[in-house]
């Protein structure tokens, strides 16, 4: 009988790879992954906890696969696994909860599971682990560029985030490791790869025995054939001085956007955030950055509505985002997450206040990303195309602008893949798209 398995996954880029790297581990031992709207015998979903949200599309995820088969097997693993177990148990269509560490060893858990019968819970103290966690070589692509996780955990104690007590301390990937992956990935013809982790900035720190820092991977990574691009996830701001944006500089598959991690233009509120950095330190990366890059794009996390936040502090934070001039911003609205600082800070903030807030903020970002494509038009840029759709192939410049080319499918093989350089002619202001022409 044909074997199946389905996965949901939320969150982030972490999650998406190592969802992946699950896939693969099932595909191994014969089974057949399938889109998670059909009917499988196993259904895996691989949660998150960073916001209320997220956890409420997990949950809601859980009672959607059992409608779709009652008899199959349910599992849940991930972050909202990792710390919350006491919530999970109470709900009965869950046959196995897994942590994060446990998915390593997924296929061995569920079969374990198909011949015992018997409710797995598997959970370990992820606030002692020190080694990263290794999948070995997964080739997680979304479109046409690869991400590779080299780093796990974080030490950074932000008073809102529940991170690290899902994930544990910062624990590296040996260089080696992600060579390894990378250079297969090439192989495959793939040109782009995003490097990520959950606290990518904190590369190495870990490793004290090598002394290797992120700036050392990526020269690692730099040299790699047949990759032409290497994107970078989100950074911490104190991660970028001269010595770093220099070194940096001279790799030249390095992309030009920079998401640099903000949460808040006010110092009074990073300092109740415990972020480890002040509104001119952060500036002061942007402007080093800005000097070796003469086109670069930055893009940035914002949250509103954090406990305390009074009006004077958010406008410091409007003016302070338009001083940066961002190309775009990801706003998010506080949520109180159980058993961190901020969820038992005074003052919480009223959610009309929050969503008034955040429709500015988001306002403010459309007219930064419309303002700056703008300044396109008529120049040529070179563009990594990753699809079709609708009659025109999409892709990104280096410093991730969404760039449209009109076409025909037929001609995708020419297209998806490939690097070409597109002359702008216009931008579409409702869907803040570059639209060009290939001469």
């Amino acid at each position: 009988m044909k074997k199946t398995v389905a996965f949901y996954t939320l969150g982030c880029k972490v999650n998406q790879y190592e969802t992946n790297a699950m896939e693969q581990q099932f595909i191994k031992k014969g089974y057949e992954v399938v889109d998670n709207t059909e009917k499988a015998n196993i259904y895996v979903i691989n949660t998150c906890t960073v916001t209320n949200m997220a956890e409420r599309k997990s949950r809601q995820m859980l009672r959607r696969v059992k409608d779709i088969n009652k008899s199959a097997i349910l599992v849940v693993c991930g972050c909202y696994a990792q710390v919350a177990k006491d919530e999970l148990e109470k709900i009965p269509e869950i046959d196995i909860i897994l942590g994060i560490n446990e998915k390593n060893n997924i296929v061995e858990i569920v079969e374990e599971y198909i011949k015992e019968h018997e409710v797995k819970e598997k959970i370990s103290d992820v606030s002692i682990q020190s080694e990263f966690l290794d999948f070995g070589d997964v080739t997680y692509t979304e479109k046409n560029r690869a991400v590779i996780k080299v780093q796990d955990g974080c030490n950074m104690f932000c008073s809102y985030c529940i991170i690290p007590y899902a994930r544990g301390r910062i624990r590296s990937r040996k260089i080696e490791s992600v060579v390894s992956e990378i250079t297969k990935i090439a192989e495959q013809g793939i040109k782009e790869v995003v490097i990520t982790g959950i606290h990518v900035a904190s590369y190495g720190k870990d490793l004290e025995n090598e002394n290797v820092r992120l700036i050392d991977l990526l020269e690692a990574i730099n040299k790699i054939e047949g990759i032409e691009r290497i994107r970078l996830g989100s950074l911490e701001p104190t991660l970028i001085d001269e010595e770093f944006a220099k070194r940096l500089s001279k790799l030249e598959k390095i992309c030009d956007h920079f998401h640099l991690s903000l949460q808040s233009g006010c110092d009074a509120t990073l300092k109740r955030m415990n972020r480890k950095y002040t509104t001119y330190r952060y500036k002061e990366s942007t402007e080093i950055l800005r000097k070796y890059y003469p086109n670069v794009s930055f893009t940035t996390d914002v949250i509103v509505g954090f406990p305390g936040e009074t009006d004077e502090e958010f406008d410091k934070t409007y003016e302070f985002l338009r001083s940066i001039d961002f190309y775009r911003m990801h706003v998010f609205k506080y949520s109180p997450r159980r058993g961190t600082v901020a969820e038992k800070m005074p003052n919480q903030i009223n959610g009309n206040i929050k969503e008034e807030r955040s429709n500015k903020l988001i306002e403010l970002s459309n007219q930064n990303e419309n303002k700056h494509n703008k300044e396109y038009i008529g120049k040529k840029v070179k563009v990594l195309f990753e699809e079709y759709e609708e009659g025109f192939f999409k892709g990104h410049t280096t410093n991730y602008i969404m760039v449209k080319v009109p076409g025909n499918v037929a001609r995708a093989e020419e297209f998806v893949n490939q690097i070409k350089e597109v002359e702008i002619e216009k931008n579409n202001d409702k869907t803040r798209e570059l639209i060009g022409i290939i001469q």
